[in-house]
């Protein structure tokens, strides 16, 4: 395929998965329930953590997190008592456990206290216009509470080559807005033009098949290539091609 074909090819399978039907089989889901900024953001955070394995149970899991919280992330963040984090300490979705479940609410509390929230903590340290550096940053931010060494695997940190994939998508599902009422585009302060592609084994075996990735690792290296590929394809909204990668992979075993 000519560079015009393949992006002809690839358009079009943006417009076959970018669409609400994505949504009933998806995580975004998760975050769907709700209307208020932050429980949006906080249950997406929440339900993109968890997401890896089967997606059945990815999304059963996330919404028993938001049930756990009270359907009410945001106040339960903000304004929970030491008490009210035990009955998380039963949760458990593969490595991700109680202990991590309540980690992350202290951490996540401490960046509305403390830095202002979400939105505001990634818009900070853009470098190369891209996002990974920012999530490094988030990183830090989030775990300047005292923590469990080990419920800091749960955040990838793509300044150590990581490729970072669940908290891309959580940025996708933030930042873009695609018109169709996928995404969210709830974040104003950043641009679709900074986000980078969520790379699974999924979307990295079709962007090979399709000569977009020549790396074998879907590692932080593979991103930056893969990032470079779509981007001349669409610079303004590079990570719509998550859709066609994606649905071309799971839905159509490309």
């Amino acid at each position: 395929m000519t560079k015009s074909e393949l992006k002809e090819f690839l358009d079009t399978k943006v417009e076959q998965y970018n669409t609400t039907e994505f949504i009933e089989s998806d995580p975004i889901q998760v975050p769907h329930l709700f209307s208020k900024k932050e429980d949006i953001e906080i249950s997406a955070f929440l339900s993109a953590t968890i997401a890896w394995g089967n997606r059945k149970s990815i999304i059963k899991n996330a919404k028993r997190m938001v049930e756990l919280l009270d359907n009410s992330p945001y106040d339960f963040v903000l304004n929970h008592e030491e008490s009210d984090l035990q009955r998380l300490e039963h949760f458990v979705h593969r490595t991700f456990n109680g202990l991590d479940f309540i980690t992350f609410i202290n951490g996540l509390q401490h960046i509305y206290k403390s830095h202002n929230g979400l939105e505001s903590v990634f818009s900070k340290h853009i470098t190369n216009n891209s996002l990974q550096s920012s999530i490094h940053y988030f990183k830090n931010c989030f775990f300047e509470i005292e923590h469990l060494q080990r419920t800091q695997k749960h955040i990838s940190d793509p300044l150590k080559n990581s490729a970072a994939k669940r908290i891309n998508m959580f940025l996708r599902w933030m930042v873009r807005n695609d018109k169709t009422g996928v995404d969210f585009g709830i974040w104003n302060s950043l641009s679709p033009a900074l986000l980078s592609c969520p790379l699974d084994v999924h979307s990295g075996n079709v962007a090979r098949k399709l000569g977009l990735l020549k790396r074998k690792q879907n590692d932080g290296k593979a991103l930056a290539e893969l990032d470079t590929a779509l981007r001349k394809l669409d610079p303004n909204d590079p990570v719509k091609y998550d859709f066609a990668l994606f649905g071309l992979g799971v839905f159509e075993g490309f």
